[in-house]
């Protein structure tokens, strides 16, 4: 049965309220199909059951649901551009920048089951032995605790596997479980898992040099991007990078960024 419309403006209202994100009026199939797969998982027989029992305040239920519907699509090496310019200009200009510190701090923002920052530190590891040598921490952040521990499991389906990822690093990186590919301990180790919802008052961080915030600010409006690239600005170091999904971009929400000529990779660095 299709959720009423009066089911769906209540959950767009708590999605907003508790994340910030804004579901638009024609988006009842993607609550239909998140929320419809949660209260399957809970015994539960359709959506409307799980918006009564949200609607009666049941423990825990109402951070599952925000869970369900903030959790987002990716796979390893997603969208390729961004990480060849990690690679070709990134990297290589924090080398010879960092060198007298050799250190180096990664965030990758709403990072969901943790492809992204396994794709960042393989990216490292292929590329560049000399930073062997160095500090490297990467910072891997979420609002879903569920989605987090798997992202610290780093237990991935063959399907997930073959998203995006060569058959060489699956090999180098990745031990066969079962049905299942795990991330070594060696690369898991060096991902640092917190939560952290990005609408809140953000935790102490220190300085960044990377930052990746990819496929997010489109879920938002614009007061709340700009409250996000304030908070970018704020721990990113004036030398830094910003890294936006490809259809994303800071022109006419934040004056704080420019946008650097790397082609379709959404790289941006702070204004002084």
């Amino acid at each position: 049965m299709p959720i009423t419309t009066a089911d769906f403006d209540y959950v767009r209202t708590q999605l907003r309220q508790r994340s910030a994100i804004v579901l638009e009026p024609g988006k009842e199939y993607l609550v239909e199909s998140r929320i419809g797969a949660l209260a399957r998982s809970l015994g539960m027989d359709s959506v409307s059951s799980l918006v009564r029992e949200l609607r009666r305040r049941k423990p825990g239920l109402m951070e599952k649901f925000v869970e369900a519907m903030t959790t987002s699509e990716t796979s390893f090496f997603r969208d390729v551009r961004p990480f060849d310019t990690l690679r070709t200009e990134i990297v290589p200009q924090l080398i010879e920048r960092r060198g007298p510190t050799r250190t180096l701090d990664i965030w990758s923002a709403a990072c969901s089951s943790g492809q992204e920052p396994y794709t960042i530190a393989m990216t490292l590891r292929e590329h560049f032995p000399e930073l062997t040598a160095w500090t490297i921490r990467i910072l891997a952040t979420d609002l879903s605790t569920e989605i987090l521990a798997q992202a610290k499991e780093g237990s991935y389906s063959q399907i997930e596997v073959n998203r995006g990822l060569p058959s060489k690093l699956v090999g180098k990186y990745f031990e066969r479980h079962g049905t299942r590919w795990v991330v070594s301990d060696e690369l898991r180790k060096q991902v640092d898992y917190r939560p952290m919802n990005l609408v809140a008052a953000w935790p102490e961080m220190r300085p960044l040099d990377i930052v990746f915030i990819r496929n997010v600010l489109s879920s938002f409006d614009v007061d709340t991007n700009r409250q996000i690239l304030d908070n970018v600005k704020r721990v990113l170091r004036p030398d830094g990078f910003l890294l936006l999904g490809a259809a994303e971009t800071t022109l006419g929400v934040h004056d704080g960024f420019e946008r650097l000529p790397f082609e379709r990779s959404g790289v941006f660095r702070p204004l002084s």
